[in-house]
């Protein structure tokens, strides 16, 4: 169920949190793991069931028991079409003072990602549809103190810039919430 939360401007943050087994595809960041990980594991609870440093391309997405050869085969032709690209994260950036994250210097290859698994599935919209403009992002903290995410950040200005390669998407799945995330399938990237 989402969780509505208050946010500066008197906006509210809406936080996708699936209470049933669930799914979602996803670009790995390696290169952010030896930098960013030890903040995560602080700050951002996804750490802790075992997401790696990542930048989201469609979630949530099927449940496990939906996801069968037809729909493996089918995301992997979306994703085979598709180029690998470079990316580096350079700066970070804020979701309200709720949300510490870094940003891809060009995020439209993500955006491209999303866009198309969206258009073949198109029952899953990203966050289930709470963002009308889902942004591309890496998750440093959230559901944290604003005070531990603040000096996150001041941390990460000597951390950045992350660079990377990404040449793959990794389907993640969640059978029991709350319970380690395992890698169901990785789709190369053209």
């Amino acid at each position: 169920m989402p969780d509505p939360r208050p946010a500066a401007g008197g906006r509210t943050l809406r936080v996708v949190l699936p209470e049933a087994p669930h799914s979602g595809l996803v670009v790995l960041v390696p290169e952010a793991e030896p930098l960013v990980g030890q903040l995560r594991e602080r700050l951002d609870p996804n750490a802790a069931v075992g997401v790696a440093a990542h930048v989201t391309v469609l979630f949530p997405f099927m449940a496990p028991e939906l996801i069968d050869d037809a729909v493996l085969a089918r995301l992997g032709a979306v994703f085979a079409g598709v180029p690998s690209f470079p990316y580096a994260f350079e700066r970070t950036a804020w979701f309200d003072q709720l949300v510490l994250w870094l940003a891809p210097a060009d995020d439209r290859p993500f955006r491209l990602l999303t866009r198309l698994v969206h258009e073949a599935f198109p029952d899953y919209p990203p966050f289930q549809g709470a963002f009308a403009d889902p942004i591309p992002h890496l998750t440093v903290g959230h559901e944290a103190p604003l005070e531990s995410l603040r000096a996150a950040e001041t941390e990460l200005a000597d951390l950045t810039p992350i660079r990377g390669h990404a040449s793959m998407v990794t389907l993640l799945e969640q059978p029991v919430p709350g319970q380690p995330v395992s890698v169901r399938e990785v789709f190369a990237l053209r």
